[in-house]
């Protein structure tokens, strides 16, 4: 799923491109990305566009008169930007955005998955569109005080905490991997039981990792369009990189897989050598399982 680095730097250059314009017509690929009747999607054509801006991981174009387009990428949506008169009859084209001349190009909405799960939504007033926030602060402008206040606000582990929207804006499930890698924590810990001094070390890593990462996809970006937003970056620490070395240690890089999720660590950075119990094995291991990684070598040695 795209995250906030992402979503961040579609939003920056939609609005370069769009903005102070309008859309001549929308091509739908798929008539079941649309999740509302009323307003119809019809009536995003015709007038001008004043702000695209990121609530979460969502995108939203805010055209004249308080009319709002809610775009929700989710897993496996991405945005392309194409030459005019694109094609919209491809297996994997949800909508086709034109713009209105002098714009060259235009904006294809797309999902490589058969679970459709991207959506639009046109809602009319900021009261409609309040309901798309979820409450999550924003780490970078919400400040360190917000930060621990909304860590401590439930009790759960760490990884969960810094993926729930409720609480932080943007993040998922590939930045909280280099997040906690950063920070030098356990995806396990608990989120109640930080000190003051590590909850000031999480929000560090949290604000340096999102600023870093955006940084690096606005620059490889320019004044292009990222055509390449993936979970898996070459230049991640963790995420992605099971049984690799680790970029610090050279310690192989672990997992914990839990359904169509998993969270990959370093144990020797993040968890003082011991290996936290992974789902898919440690049921069936039982006993077997081995409790760090010297454990772990004898055995695959």
């Amino acid at each position: 799923m795209p995250e906030l680095p992402d979503v961040e730097i579609y939003r920056e250059r939609l609005e370069a491109r769009l903005v102070g314009h309008a859309f001549a017509a929308v091509r739908l690929g798929s008539p079941f990305v649309v999740r509302t009747y009323d307003p119809k999607l019809s009536e995003i054509v015709g007038p001008k566009i004043r702000e695209v801006r990121r609530v979460g991981k969502r995108l939203v174009f805010g055209f004249d008169g308080e009319l709002f387009l809610v775009l929700h990428l989710m897993i496996a949506g991405r945005l392309r930007w194409r030459k005019a008169g694109a094609k919209h009859r491809g297996r994997d084209v949800l909508a086709v955005f034109d713009p209105e001349p002098p714009v060259a190009g235009c904006l294809v909405f797309t999902e490589a998955s058969k679970k459709k799960r991207a959506s639009l939504h046109v809602v009319q007033g900021k009261e409609a569109l309040a309901d798309f926030d979820r409450g999550g602060v924003e780490v970078a402008s919400g400040g360190l005080e917000a930060f621990a206040q909304r860590l401590r606000a439930e009790r759960h582990t760490l990884k969960r905490t810094l993926t729930d929207p409720r609480l932080f804006s943007g993040i998922g499930n590939a930045y909280s991997d280099e997040i906690l890698f950063e920070a030098g924590m356990s995806p396990l810990r608990n989120s109640t039981a930080l000190k003051d001094d590590e909850v000031q070390r999480l929000f560090d890593a949290t604000v340096a990792v999102l600023d870093r990462f955006t940084a690096r996809v606005r620059d490889e970006v320019g004044d292009g369009f990222p055509d390449k937003v993936t979970a898996f970056r070459k230049d991640f620490s963790v995420h992605g990189r099971y049984k690799e070395p680790c970029r610090v240690c050279e310690a192989p890089v672990q997992r914990i897989v839990r359904g169509d999720h998993e969270t990959n660590y370093c144990a020797n950075c993040q968890t003082d050598g011991r290996l936290l119990a992974d789902r898919a094995l440690s049921r069936l291991l039982k006993a077997d399982w081995p409790r760090t990684l010297e454990e772990l070598e004898e055995r695959t040695s």
